[in-house]
């Protein structure tokens, strides 16, 4: 048994890696490739082909419940995931995994728990921090851990972010990377090893502490995976977070809600002033003020999120 499992994900700065990657690597390659890199959802991709002519291995995307074939390159399709069973894979719109999917943490996580001491997980060039967690799942079952080196990355994050929580086992440069894969698949794969709790509430498997946050995708109940600095959360969905994303994916949920608010005031504001517009007396009164105040408070609002919430009095200073 070796290590015939090659999971890979990349970002900005990745795809030029990749191109060079499966130029160099040998038509007799005894593994199978796995790709995730993060593209537009709503954009087709011809990195198959792209990868294809580059190199000995014919690449695709894959069909759900398509069989794993050695020698195959295997990339995800825009705004699914690519994920990996005994003897087959998954190509399934599930939930968003930091903000990604495709997400290199679900490529990573489901080919540790279906191959475990078999996969060489690999992290080249992005932005963020998709591909920390699965790499934690792949060297809890035994596998093996391959970063980009930051210095030769056009993005740093997911490379560093890995280097920084797991036991990296290889930092290579791009150019050392096809002779370094094409040597490991050919060592042989240690034991099975049993995740611990942290890698089961990581992995979804087993719950969390319960935080008092929820989820900015769905409202679900978020619970917590931490181990020393590291902090990883999910909802009962699915959707995953590294403490980043999770700030990120909040302050969009944030600006949703005012933008909403803005639109509700300024709507019942058009509504008082037509009904104040039909009456006499005080009650005419009474709806031309409440449209007043609610244009007011809109205004209020818009500022908060236009100004990148800085309040400011009328006569222009900062509160």
């Amino acid at each position: 048994m070796t290590h015939d499992i090659i999971a890979i994900g990349a970002s900005a700065g990745g795809i030029e890696v990749l191109f060079n990657l499966v130029h160099a690597l040998p038509a007799d390659l005894p593994a199978s490739v796995f790709i995730v890199v993060h593209l537009a959802p709503n954009q087709p991709s011809v990195l198959p082909d792209l990868l294809t002519h580059r190199g000995p291995l014919p690449a695709k995307h894959p069909l759900h419940d398509e069989e794993i074939v050695p020698g195959h390159i295997y990339v995800a399709p825009p705004d699914n995931h690519l994920m990996i069973r005994q003897g087959s894979m998954a190509v399934v719109r599930g939930p968003k995994e930091n903000g990604h999917r495709p997400a290199a943490d679900a490529l990573f996580r489901t080919a540790a728990t279906a191959y475990g001491p078999r996969v060489i997980g690999v992290v080249l060039s992005g932005y963020q921090t998709c591909g920390t967690a699965g790499m934690l799942s792949i060297k809890a079952r035994g596998g093996m851990c391959v970063v980009q080196s930051p210095a030769t990355a056009l993005a740093k994050d997911m490379p560093r972010s890995v280097i920084d929580q797991v036991s990296v086992d290889h930092i290579v440069d791009p150019e050392e990377l096809p002779q370094l894969l094409a040597r490991l698949v050919r060592v042989p794969a240690g034991p099975e090893i049993q995740p611990d709790t942290f890698i089961k509430q990581l992995e979804g498997q087993e719950l969390g502490a319960a935080v008092e946050i929820v989820c900015p995708l769905c409202d679900g109940v978020l619970t917590e995976a931490q181990r020393d600095a590291y902090q990883h959360f999910r909802c009962h969905v699915g959707h995953a977070f590294s403490p980043d994303s999770l700030v990120r994916e909040q302050s969009e949920a944030v600006e949703r809600a005012l933008w909403a608010a803005i639109r509700a005031l300024e709507e019942s504001a058009a509504l008082s002033a037509r009904l104040s517009m039909r009456e006499t007396g005080d009650l005419r009164e009474r709806f031309s003020e409440k449209a007043n105040s609610q244009l007011d408070n809109a205004k209020l609002i818009r500022q908060i999120v236009l100004n990148g919430n800085l309040l400011t009095r009328a006569d222009g200073s900062k509160l």
